[in-house]
């Protein structure tokens, strides 16, 4: 008999879904403390929480019989995957569980926006029957700006075009094929904005989206356009949609999410043009019964050595296996996420080269680091080892491996190569003495660095004074290099250069850099790297 501790609420239909198994004990203990967990965890295989449970590592830890940790949500920042990798415990969550319900509900702001109805009904309740004040907008024939097509705006899409809309999207890893077989336009973001009658973001909040709407983007807009926002806090710079409601750029906006929250008192709800809600977007009765049910499956399934695809880690190999993939592993992840930063296109295809001793290796989980690297800085937050090649055959990303065989004389290396149509970025790593990451190759430049959290890569042409002058622009902004390489293949051709530094580098920075030099390029690279 499989035994499962329940600490935090769980909807009905869930709970039911684990007393119906037969071969499963169902033990809740709704608000324990971790005193109280720590005591009886060494009891029970599976651990079911939501997002008041904390589960640390000394809780993995005394959990000796502990085979399952199920998260009934999207996230699983409450629960330390990396320990819980350790110890051998599989960590689930329910990744799709609240798709439809943020999608209905986007959809029900972008109505609500176009014919003013909470400003109507405010009107109505003070003793007005002001018709002529309130007078709206068709969705029928406008444009929809979708700014990430993932799960969610792909489901936005769906329903706008039932609305007789015509729908562009943005999304770094949208191809043309999947834009096709969804029937939307690809654009570029500016594209995206500046034909849109109404615009909706569904990012998640990382580096390259904090501000990604601001004053620059709302200058390409069309004047009366309407802006919605039920993803994430701080992708929409607040003091420039004031601004832009202001100058009359923005007829309305929709927000379901503020940078701080909660977002009680914040300037924006003063403005008669802005309808707003407390983060309701997953708030429905289904999406809180979906996410249990699916987890409380899952749960079950993994208790009885079946599958569940939500899986956010992979279980552990054997010592010996586990101890020669791990370094390549983790260079598989870093030189995966430098790849695709400097992809400035969607990926249509992924090719993951084997050289050396790699080759010769279980190669599974490296392929799926790799994967994850690739997909998880520029897309969501639920990519995982188990679910990155799902999301990338779901975004029609096609992806090979390929081993070359092992020689004597040959490197130990592993190269990642993204393309999309005609273009293509190379990047390749190995693990030095000691299995420390290096890149040692970017496209066709030979360089030999180790990577840092924080980095920079240039394009330029090779001419004396590049190092001083990029040295001096940094040194300005109080960022203080760590290492640099330079690579080129022909003397005053072609040249780049890779450095790390101590700490973020501003956009600012960046522009002075451009400025300074006449790059050609410039990037700032955040890898995956504590």
């Amino acid at each position: 008999m499989k035994r499962i501790l329940v600490t935090d609420p769980l909807s009905e239909l869930g709970l039911a879904k684990l007393q119906e198994a037969q071969d499963m004990e169902v033990v809740i203990e709704v608000g324990a403390p971790k005193d109280r967990i720590m005591e009886i965890i060494g009891d029970f295989d599976a651990l079911l929480v939501r997002s008041q449970t904390k589960v640390t590592a000394d809780i993995l830890q005394a959990g000796k019989r502990l085979k399952v940790v199920g998260r009934a949500g999207v996230g699983v920042d409450n629960i330390d995957v990396k320990a819980a990798t350790k110890a051998g415990v599989l960590v689930i969550n329910a990744p799709d569980g609240n798709t439809i319900t943020t999608a209905e509900f986007s959809f029900a702001m972008m109505m609500a926006l176009a014919r003013h109805i909470p400003q109507a009904y405010q009107s109505l309740q003070s003793g007005k029957w002001d018709r002529n004040r309130f007078l709206g907008v068709e969705l029928r024939g406008k444009v929809l700006g979708i700014v990430g097509l993932g799960r969610i705006g792909t489901e936005v899409a769906k329903r706008a075009q039932v609305f007789g809309m015509k729908v562009v999207a943005y999304d770094p890893f949208l191809t043309p094929a999947r834009a096709e077989k969804l029937g939307v336009k690809v654009g570029s973001l500016d594209e995206t904005i500046a034909h849109a009658d109404f615009i909706t973001i569904h990012t998640p909040l990382i580096k390259e989206t904090k501000h990604l709407i601001s004053t620059r983007e709302f200058g390409l807009m069309k004047k009366g356009v309407r802006i919605l926002n039920c993803a994430r806090g701080g992708i929409i710079d607040e003091v420039a949609l004031k601004q832009a409601l202001e100058d009359g750029i923005v007829a309305g906006a929709a927000l379901d999410v503020f940078e701080e929250e909660p977002g009680v008192g914040n300037a924006l709800l003063a403005y008669p043009q802005v309808i707003a809600t407390p983060h309701l977007g997953a708030s429905t009765e289904e999406a809180q019964v979906n996410v249990a049910v699916d987890v409380a499956d899952g749960v079950v399934k993994l208790l009885r050595g079946e599958v569940y695809p939500h899986t956010v880690n992979l279980p552990p190999l054997a010592p010996e296996a586990l101890q020669a993939i791990q370094p390549y592993t983790e260079l598989g992840e870093i030189i995966g996420s430098f790849a695709s930063q400097l992809m400035y296109k969607g990926v249509q295809k992924v090719h993951i080269q084997y050289e050396g001793e790699p080759s010769g290796l279980e190669v599974d989980h490296i392929t799926r680091a790799t994967l994850k690297g690739v997909l998880s800085h520029h897309y969501r937050e639920e990519v995982h080892l188990i679910s990155a090649p799902l999301i990338a055959q779901e975004m029609g990303i096609e992806f090979v491996e390929s081993k070359a065989p092992v020689t004597k004389t040959q490197n130990n290396r592993i190269r990642v190569t993204l393309s999309a149509d005609g273009t293509s970025v190379s990047v390749a790593g190995t693990v030095a003495q000691g299995h420390r990451p290096r890149i040692v190759e970017v496209d066709d430049y030979s360089v030999d660095i180790a990577p840092q959290a924080a980095m920079l890569v240039t394009w330029h042409k090779d001419r004396p004074g590049i190092i001083g002058r990029v040295g001096s622009v940094l040194g300005l902004a109080g960022i203080n290099i760590a290492s640099m390489q330079v690579g080129r293949n022909v003397e005053g051709g072609q040249a780049i250069m890779l450095i790390s530094v101590d700490r973020q580098v501003t956009d600012e920075s960046l522009q002075a850099i451009r400025d300074a030099m006449d790059m050609e390029r410039v990037s700032y690279i955040e890898l995956p790297i504590e």
